[in-house]
């Protein structure tokens, strides 16, 4: 019987207790939910302000996630003091300290996706809206976060990137330079006359839309193949156009334009592209990237 006693009375204080405590966590939520409308009004005032302001895309929002943040550290402070009267805030500090290390090694993806968020927001390349390569993985940057990176595929499939796979590896930006260089490569059967060859080739490649008139079109005859002439043809585009209507284009040109005057295209390779910044002009043969050699110089 006393024990019944004993744990009757332990309720009935646990029950006081909670019944003197209502005030204190009424208080507290009250505070809580001050905050999240704070959070939400500062966020839209710090949105006003960087709208005004040259500002990329991502940094509008880490600052508008750092405003969010730092405000609801700070209410949630508060409230864990009106809460329990005995804590104080050097205490929570305290124990933020502590948690803070356990957690740091139970949770270290997440705070390295963290960091890695931060570095990516504020460097400044890979802003939304650049297409991107990375670890096998291409398309265009649709959204960064603090933890994860949203990307879009060519094929509209949506990839959610860790940030630290970001930040570790290396990431081509297709769209750093506002064009970009494509070059394919032909043959020509050798007992043709080699300079109208590259005059009709020149002729299509420049009139076909999109390709940028302000950089010149080059062909070369590259090297002797068997029963051939192997050409390299570059041009200009710009870096967000539609480069496989392009490209169509160009192929369908020149063939359309060697048949027309009787030249057999023999030994033509897949498309290759070289993303270099626009070479100055009258120098784009001296500063032009080594072309990359394709599979069929391989094995010849």
């Amino acid at each position: 019987m006393n024990y019944i006693k004993t744990l009757h009375d332990q309720v009935n204080a646990m029950l006081k207790g909670l019944v003197q405590q209502l005030p204190s966590l009424a208080i507290a939520i009250t505070i809580l939910v001050i905050t999240w409308f704070f959070a939400r009004f500062a966020v839209s005032i710090a949105d006003r302000l960087t709208r005004n302001v040259h500002m990329r895309e991502n940094l509008k929002q880490l600052v508008e996630t750092m405003v969010r943040l730092v405000i609801w550290i700070a209410g949630l402070m508060i409230a864990a003091t009106v809460a329990v009267p005995g804590i104080t805030a050097g205490s929570v500090l305290a124990g933020l300290g502590v948690s803070a290390l356990a957690i740091g090694f139970a949770f270290q993806d997440i705070f390295q996706n963290f960091l890695a968020g931060v570095l990516i927001m504020l460097r400044d390349k890979m802003r939304i809206g650049d297409s991107i390569e990375c670890e096998g993985i291409t398309g265009k940057v649709e959204r960064i976060t603090l933890r994860e990176t949203h990307i879009r595929a060519p094929s509209n499939e949506l990839t959610i990137v860790p940030n630290s796979v970001l930040f570790k590896n290396p990431v081509k930006v297709t769209t750093d330079n506002p064009h970009r260089r494509f070059q394919i490569t032909l043959g020509i059967v050798w007992d043709h006359d080699m300079d109208e060859a590259a005059a009709a080739i020149r002729k299509v490649v420049e009139g076909v839309k999109g390709v940028e008139s302000s950089h010149p079109v080059d062909v070369f005859a590259r090297e002797f193949k068997e029963g051939s002439v192997e050409f390299l043809v570059r041009w200009w585009s710009g870096a967000r156009a539609n480069d496989f209507v392009i490209q169509d284009e160009i192929v369908r040109g020149i063939k359309r334009a060697l048949d027309e005057a009787g030249m057999e295209v023999t030994g033509a390779d897949a498309t290759t592209i070289a993303i270099e910044a626009p070479p100055a002009d009258g120098d784009s043969t001296v500063r032009a990237a080594e072309p990359t050699r394709s599979r069929h110089d391989e094995m010849v």
